[in-house]
């Protein structure tokens, strides 16, 4: 049909808008920004740390036209220090926009400009959603979008209360986003019930049991005095609410899941029983239930590797590194797969109960 050319090609056209918009608007800026129109690296030194870490550290002289201000036009120039690693700096290059600081004593390079960047991945993952997904593919994005506003108002809430009932709150927090994002993305069907149902069942249970342990062993073996902790005055709250938000994620995918498969199969064989539904769900649990775990734990692995390495390059333990870095996430990580094993057998369940019909008597 023409009317679904005219929106594909408008949603391409909506592209290149962003991307040009987002390349030219230097004047929305209020802070300097300049496009690099030349580098010049004037030396480099290799260092090498006591750990004998060894990285080449060089200076470029950076010439940039500024976008913007009333000297909108001029040309001015910088110098930079960056290091191979790049660890907390970086080079930069020609037809690049930075944001800079103009003082008396001259000019200041700050940060790239990365608008350009961000909202044009930003439309790529919408522009694929929804060719590809059509309708289902909006839904999932206008769920994704009401749970970040909802994110952003209990973070607002917080601060607001000064962490007062911060798990409670992030515990209702956690509950809407289970049932808008169901909602919007099943509709108001059987399946979204059992998904909901089994959802709150197995990360609540897993929360629960997780809190208990904890508290029975006190905490230890978790170092809370960790970079990502350190600050909180409460930091078990803390840590328990991001344990609660990431096990949902988890045990809604693996509960979808199973329900997904038990729903086919029951739309094929009407006359199917509840006991062998209950079964199926079992076994559709077991198949997806070791991969998913695997997910976890590649996540956890990912987020942990940048900071280990630097620990062990420097000088520190593995026990060490282990404490500071790693026995948080595999905490939350092992208490994702208690969630994800107890939903296996919960899904199967209000499935069994709510799928098939249970006979007159």
């Amino acid at each position: 049909m023409r009317w679904k050319r005219y929106w594909q090609w408008g949603l391409l056209l909506l592209g290149l808008v962003v991307v040009v918009a987002t390349r030219y608007n230097a004047p929305l800026y209020q802070q300097p920004l300049i496009q690099v129109t030349a580098t010049q690296t004037l030396h480099q030194t290799t260092t090498q740390d006591e750990f004998h870490n060894r990285d080449r550290q060089s200076t470029q002289q950076v010439s940039g036209r500024l976008l913007n201000g009333s000297r909108r036009g001029q040309t001015v120039q910088a110098r930079n220090t960056y290091t191979a690693s790049s660890a907390l700096d970086q080079r930069y290059r020609k037809g690049q926009q930075v944001f800079v600081s103009l003082t008396n004593h001259g000019v200041q390079l700050k940060d790239l400009k990365r608008d350009t960047v961000v909202l044009g991945l930003l439309y790529l993952v919408v522009a694929v959603v929804l060719l590809l997904l059509r309708w289902p593919g909006l839904l999932a994005l206008v769920s994704v979008v009401a749970n970040f506003a909802l994110f952003f108002c209990a973070i607002e809430l917080d601060l607001m209360w000064h962490s007062t009932g911060f798990l409670t709150l992030f515990g209702v927090l956690a509950l809407l986003f289970t049932g808008i994002t169901l909602r919007l993305v099943l509709g108001r069907t059987r399946q979204m019930l059992v998904v909901f149902l089994a959802t709150v069942s197995g990360t609540g249970l897993a929360m629960g049991l997780s809190a208990l342990t904890l508290a029975l062993t006190q905490h230890q073996g978790l170092y809370f005095e960790s970079v990502a902790y350190v600050t909180q005055v409460a930091p078990q709250p803390l840590f328990l609410a991001a344990t609660l938000l990431g096990s949902l994620g988890a045990v809604m995918d693996q509960a979808t899941d199973i329900v997904a498969a038990l729903f086919t199969l029951k739309t094929d064989q009407p006359t199917i029983s509840a006991a062998a539904l209950f079964q199926a769900g079992r076994q559709v649990g077991r198949t997806i239930m070791g991969p998913l775990i695997n997910v976890l734990l590649l996540i956890f692995v990912a987020e942990a590797f940048p900071l280990a390495v630097l620990l062990l390059r420097n000088g520190n333990s593995w026990g060490y590194t282990f404490d500071m870095t790693m026995s948080l996430g595999l905490a939350q990580s092992l208490i994702s797969g208690i969630g994800i094993v107890l939903t296996v057998p919960l899904t199967s369940f209000f499935a069994s109960r709510l799928f098939v019909r249970q006979p007159k008597h």
